[in-house]
């Protein structure tokens, strides 16, 4: 089948199966991913090797976006207003996923380059299904403002701590003998180099915009940045997350209109998440969801008790009040996008591991993305920050005669 029917016929199916997600609670994204395994090699077999070979470079596209968007929640002054107290949590939340994820995967005898790998893809967590549960039951007060300031910070530590473990990973399946430059220096060079990278692309972008009064030639201009910092990662090595995140960071912290802009390209980019949540479901390989059972429980797991340890450590650490201490680790559950990126990447930077961490961390999204917003909105209910209004009503019992 011709590439575009192909990519029309799932975006079709995305667009059904989102109706009926909104019927029972889920989030989009759950839909798409469903719809990319319905038309994948190992369903419908619309979208065969060659059709998902043909659009690889969507999903490129698509990550830098993200990333985009990422660096764009990172202007100066809503960092003074977040302050170092969700600073310190999100730190102390990130990391402890990370070294359980690591410490469980390598206890049980898993490779050390997959262990490190799963381990830096376990810190992402998904805003966007985090912010629909807030929005949607109109939660409000302190916890519900560090959760949101939390889940901002959250993908641009993992994007760095990914950057630094999979540099790490490479290291180890090459076979070279582990050294301070290979294991540390290299992977910080590469974080710095990248960021330097965007936000120089950031600068001129932001220049280039005072020419530029058009809505469509201002967008035009963004999605090129976003392509330049795509290629010139690719071209020399660097990470393109990282590098799309300065992007994004440097154009809201020059530009007074800043927000204007970024709500422009986020009207263009929904179509474009669609195809990359779509094309990730269909690349899932279903004969190796047969190899990570016990992998993906444990990821699942460790993840899971880490960010809720995290999560209370931390708000110990900057004496939070109690509701945040108990229930904000329980929100952060949620993962999607960014952490899918994280596994796209892997296929082509560690190809030995990449299939098999792919799998997990679909296969965990599935999972989050069903109970993670559900356990969120009773987290959110039981520290008291969702009015009563907004909640679903309960049936009452028949009074007893």
């Amino acid at each position: 089948m011709n590439t575009l029917l192909c990519l029309a016929a799932a975006m079709a199916l995305g667009l059904l199966l989102t109706r009926l997600a909104k019927k029972v609670n889920l989030p989009n994204v759950t839909a798409y991913l469903l719809a990319g395994l319905a038309v994948g090699p190992y369903c419908l077999n619309l979208f065969h090797e060659g059709t998902l070979a043909g659009v690889a470079q969507i999903t490129s596209v698509a990550l830098g976006f993200i990333a985009f968007s990422i660096g764009g929640e990172f202007k100066r002054e809503s960092l003074k207003r977040v302050g170092a107290k969700a600073l310190i949590i999100t730190v102390f939340q990130a990391l402890s996923a990370l070294a359980l994820v690591d410490v469980v995967l390598i206890i049980c005898g898993f490779d050390l380059p997959l262990s490190l790998t799963l381990g830096a893809i376990a810190t992402a967590t998904a805003p966007a299904a985090t912010l629909m549960v807030v929005r949607q039951y109109r939660a409000q007060g302190t916890m519900t403002n560090t959760l949101l300031s939390v889940v901002a910070m959250d993908d641009a530590i993992g994007l760095a701590a990914f950057a630094i473990s999979l540099a790490m990973a490479q290291s180890l399946t090459s076979g070279a003998v582990p050294t301070l430059q290979n294991m540390l220096v290299s992977p910080l060079l590469e974080i710095v180099l990248s960021l330097i990278a965007g936000a120089v692309l950031g600068t001129v972008l932001s220049f280039l915009l005072r020419f530029f009064r058009s809505r469509a030639n201002r967008l035009s201009l963004m999605i090129a940045a976003v392509f330049a910092g795509v290629a010139i990662a690719d071209r020399y090595g660097l990470s393109s997350l990282l590098t799309c995140m300065a992007i994004g960071a440097a154009m809201v912290n020059l530009r007074e209109d800043s927000e204007a802009l970024i709500e422009g390209v986020d009207r263009w980019t929904p179509p474009l998440f669609m195809l990359f949540f779509i094309i990730s479901g269909a690349e899932l390989d279903l004969q190796v969801l047969t190899t990570v059972g016990l992998l993906g429980l444990l990821y699942i797991l460790a993840r899971s008790v880490g960010k809720y340890f995290g999560a209370w450590m931390g708000a110990c650490v900057v004496k939070s009040e109690p509701k945040i201490r108990n229930y904000l680790g329980l929100t952060l559950l949620p993962q999607a996008g960014v952490a899918i990126g994280m596994a796209q990447v892997v296929i082509t930077k560690l190809p030995e591991y990449g299939e098999e961490i792919r799998a997990v961390v679909l296969c965990a999204t599935l999972v989050y993305e069903l109970v993670g917003p559900i356990i969120t909105r009773i987290a959110l209910e039981r520290s008291g920050e969702i009015p009563a209004s907004a909640l679903p009503k309960r049936k009452s019992k028949p009074a007893a005669h």
